[in-house]
C-alpha cells in the first residue's frame, strides 16, 4: 500500500479554503478544491494524520474512483472494475449511502443497491467466495455521489464526524460545532501569545478549540476512527501518527484564554468539557453578563457567537447586548473583535462598520462573521 491514494476532506460551505490550508500544512500536495470538498494526494499514513489533525474538515474519505454513468449497467460495470479488495476485507460489512443531483440516475436507493451488488460481486471473485459474503467484520461506509452524471465513489475513514472530538460531555442550547469554532479562530490573526476572550461561551467550544490550537494539540487525539478497524492499515500506522501528534504538542505554551457566559449552568458545562479535554487549568471561566466585561490588557482578541435574536421577543435583548459590546470595545481600539451572527442590523447596533465580513453557515443558518481589526 505504498502507492499514492487520493483523500477527500469534506467541508462545510465557506470553509473549503481553511480546510485546504490545513491540508497544505500537513504537507500534502496536488490539492484540488471544490464545493464542499478538498481533494489531495496522500499515502496510507495520511488517513491517520488527516483524521487526527484536520480541525475544520467534517470527515475524511478515501476516493475509490470517479467516472460518468448514464445507465445502471454502466454504474454496475464501472463500480465493479474498481479494486475494492485492496481495502475491504473478506468479512467486511459494507454499508452504502448515496446522493444524486441533476443526473440521469436520480433514484438514490437504486444507485445504492447497484453499487453494493457491484462491490459484492467484485469481492466474491477476488476472494473466490461462491456463497454470500459474511459481513461480520469491520464496517465500510461507501458513498455514491452523482453530480451531473459524474459518479464519485468513496469510503468514509472517519466514522463519526470530525467535530466529535470526544470532549463534549455536556452542551447547552444550539451548541457551536467544534469544526466551525476552530474555523472562527483560524480566520483571525490570534497567536497563542495573545489574550483571547469569548463572552458568549455557551458550552465552551471556542475557548477549548483555541487552547487545542494554542498548544498545537491534534483535535482527534481523544477519539477513534472507523479506518482503525480496517485490516489493510496496520496498527503501527495509527501508532506512528499518534506519536507524531504527541511530539508536536507544546504543552508548555502559556495561554491567556477566558470564556464567560451569563448562564451559570453553561459555565459549569464548559468547565466539564474542558476537563474532559484535559485543558481545565488552561482556561479561565466566569459567569458574567457581557455588559460587565472589561478587558484587562491593552490589546487582545474577542471571538464570539452571541444570540442571534431568531426567536420571538429576543430582538430587543440581542440589540442591547450588541450595543453594550460596541460601547465597551470602543474604549479598547487595539483589541480585535470577531462576531458571528445572522442578525442583519449588527453593525448598526455595535456602532461601527466591520473591517471585513465573511459569509458563513452555522448549521443551516446563514450568518456574517464581522471582523474588526485592532489598531497596531
Amino acid at each position: 500500500m505504498s502507492q499514492p491514494i487520493t483523500l477527500i476532506a469534506t467541508a462545510a460551505m465557506g470553509l473549503e479554503s481553511i480546510v485546504k490550508n490545513e491540508v497544505k500544512q500537513l504537507g500534502y500536495e496536488n490539492i484540488q478544491t471544490d464545493n464542499g470538498r478538498v481533494m489531495y494526494e496522500s499515502n496510507i499514513l495520511g488517513i491517520a494524520r488527516s483524521n487526527l489533525w484536520l480541525r475544520t474538515a467534517d470527515r475524511v474519505k478515501l476516493l475509490m474512483g470517479e467516472f460518468y454513468a448514464y445507465s445502471f449497467e454502466e454504474l454496475f460495470e464501472q463500480t465493479k472494475a474498481l479494486p475494492w479488495e485492496e481495502w475491504i476485507s473478506k468479512k467486511g460489512f459494507i454499508h452504502v449511502v448515496g446522493k444524486s443531483h441533476k443526473s440521469k440516475l436520480y433514484s438514490v436507493p437504486d444507485c445504492q443497491s447497484i453499487v453494493k451488488k457491484a462491490i459484492v460481486s467484485r469481492l466474491q471473485e477476488a476472494y473466490s467466495i461462491s456463497s454470500r459474503l459474511e459481513e461480520t467484520g469491520a464496517r465500510y461506509k461507501v458513498e455514491v455521489a452523482i453530480l451531473k452524471d459524474q459518479v464519485t465513489l468513496s469510503i468514509d475513514t472517519s466514522g463519526s464526524g470530525l467535530h466529535k472530538r470526544g470532549y463534549r460531555v455536556g452542551q447547552g442550547e444550539a451548541p457551536l460545532k467544534e469544526t466551525l469554532a476552530a474555523a472562527l479562530i483560524q480566520l483571525t490573526n490570534w497567536t497563542p501569545n495573545d489574550p483571547l476572550v469569548d463572552p458568549f461561551t455557551g458550552s465552551g467550544t471556542i475557548p477549548i478549540e483555541a487552547a487545542l490550537i494554542g498548544q498545537n494539540i491534534a483535535p482527534g487525539f481523544n477519539r477513534e476512527f472507523s479506518a482503525e478497524e480496517w485490516d489493510v492499515i496496520p496498527s503501527s500506522v495509527w501508532e506512528r501518527a499518534l506519536e507524531e501528534a504527541e511530539d508536536l504538542a507544546n504543552y508548555d505554551q502559556p495561554l491567556d484564554i477566558t470564556g464567560s457566559d451569563i448562564s451559570h449552568q453553561a459555565v459549569e458545562i464548559a468547565q466539564q468539557n474542558a476537563m474532559e479535554a484535559g485543558l481545565v487549568d488552561l482556561i479561565n471561566w466566569k459567569q458574567m453578563r457581557v455588559q460587565d466585561f472589561v478587558p484587562k490588557t491593552e490589546k487582545g482578541y474577542l471571538i464570539g457567537n452571541p444570540p442571534y435574536g431568531e426567536r420571538l421577543g429576543e430582538k430587543d435583548t440581542v440589540e442591547e447586548i450588541y450595543k453594550a459590546l460596541g460601547s465597551i470595545m470602543s474604549s479598547y481600539p487595539k483589541w480585535s473583535v470577531y462576531i458571528m451572527t445572522s442578525y442583519k442590523e449588527f453593525e448598526k447596533c455595535y456602532g461601527q462598520s466591520a473591517t471585513k465580513k465573511r459569509k458563513l453557515f452555522n448549521g443551516f443558518i446563514q450568518t456574517n462573521y464581522y471582523q474588526y481589526f485592532g489598531k497596531k
